[in-house]
């Protein structure tokens, strides 16, 4: 998987292989390919999360804030 994959578009092919795969009519050999591929982007949005969530906190180390986002009733 490259990374130009937009998240979201890994997303949607991951729900359509679940959808796939849970109507049950689908040979097995077909089933197999689908469950690999979806063994796959599974993998891939895992590791595209795991990424963004070290983007975000190196950027909160960065503008060294204690807190990411304004607790209600306090200034930004």
């Amino acid at each position: 998987m490259t990374q130009e994959r937009k998240f979201d578009d890994a997303l949607k092919e991951l729900e359509t292989i679940v959808t796939k795969l849970e109507a049950a009519d689908v040979p097995l050999e077909e089933a197999l390919d689908y469950y690999q591929k979806g063994i796959a982007l599974s993998k891939w949005c895992d590791e595209r999360l795991k990424s963004v969530e070290e983007q975000v906190v190196e950027l909160i180390d960065e503008n060294d804030q204690s807190q990411p986002f304004p607790v209600d009733g306090e200034d930004a």
